[in-house]
């Protein structure tokens, strides 16, 4: 409870504090308010295309599923994992058990939650450096953008490292998953839990089904996160555009770069789906590359009122139905 109240109050205190210094909610709703019907339209046809990406991913790990049930599942575990602090684990609990629920087995759901997972945070961790690149390019790097894309970098080369080691030879995944096992008993073993069922063995089962999966899928599955990734940046652009904002005044590359700096943000564990900061940190950036303030703040907004309204709305409604159809 304790961290649902500072989270809520970091978020007001952002809100009504902070936002305000930069731009004016006057000048920031008269921006909004003058947009014409042709760009709503536009940003309407984006965020339509940017829920039905989330789906992608998910098509490849398992086909089976579809595009209706895969969309409820993308949808309510998002949801969950913005509304409720720390709620990441709470989302991918509610994958699995509705994957379950459409009888995906359950090595088949837990290793689709799994790859899913690592997929995105990777890209996450890389999108940075591909926005240092773009702007090396233009001539306008940017030193503390630099130094979070190393940043990135590094922790995407750690979690790369880690997926290889554990998948590089099944002799070492038995030892791991064995070393792992009698580490979880050591924890349990005074809080009164049984010993665990699974070690070695079943760490060597999860790695054959892995390798077996990614091997005709990988390049799938990184065209499917890549295309969900792009398609928030697409709604973004276009909310920067749509209020205002030109391309002289900010260049493509860096509304991207800006936009990589929010979603590392996002993923971080500061306020659930990083409400407040990442709004703080895209408007940071993109006033730092020289962006108008009451433009920039009307269309970061909306472009977050675009990404998150629907999933909430939908998120909600797939949770609901779901749980009446069990």
């Amino acid at each position: 409870m304790g961290g649902v109240v500072i989270s809520l109050a970091l978020v007001a205190a952002i809100y009504l504090l902070v936002l305000p210094r930069i731009a004016h909610y006057g000048a920031v709703w008269a921006r909004v308010d003058e947009l014409p019907a042709r760009w709503i339209a536009i940003l309407a046809l984006a965020t339509i295309l940017n829920v039905a990406t989330f789906t992608f991913p998910w098509l490849v790990l398992v086909p089976r599923l579809g595009f209706a049930a895969a969309l409820r599942v993308t949808q309510a575990s998002t949801a969950l994992i913005m509304v409720v602090p720390g709620g990441a684990p709470m989302g991918m609990a509610a994958t699995f058990a509705m994957l379950r629920s459409w009888k995906v087995p359950g090595r088949l759901a837990a290793l689709a939650v799994a790859l899913s997972g690592i997929w995105n945070q990777l890209s996450i961790f890389l999108f940075p450096l591909a926005a240092v690149v773009a702007l090396a390019f233009g001539g306008r790097l940017d030193h503390l953008l630099e130094a979070v894309a190393l940043a990135g970098a590094a922790l995407a080369a750690a979690l790369a490292a880690a997926l290889a080691l554990a998948l590089s030879s099944d002799r070492r995944t038995a030892r791991l998953g064995d070393l792992l096992a009698r580490g979880a008993d050591r924890v349990g073993r005074p809080l009164g839990r049984r010993a665990v069922s699974w070690g070695g063995s079943t760490l060597q089962r999860f790695r054959a089904e892995t390798l077996a999966l990614l091997h005709g899928r990988w390049i799938s599955l990184t065209i499917a996160t890549l295309t969900n990734q792009l398609a928030g940046f697409l709604v973004l652009a276009l909310s920067v555009r749509a209020l205002g904002v030109s391309l002289h005044e900010l260049p493509l590359s860096e509304t991207f770069a800006a936009w990589t700096v929010g979603r590392l943000i996002g993923s971080l564990p500061l306020t659930p789906g990083g409400f407040g900061f990442v709004e703080l940190g895209l408007v940071g950036a993109l006033v730092g590359f020289g962006g108008p303030h009451a433009a920039v703040v009307a269309a970061v907004l909306v472009y977050r009122f675009l990404v998150v309204a629907p999933t909430l709305v939908l998120g909600a409604l797939s949770g609901a139905t779901w749980r009446l159809r069990r």
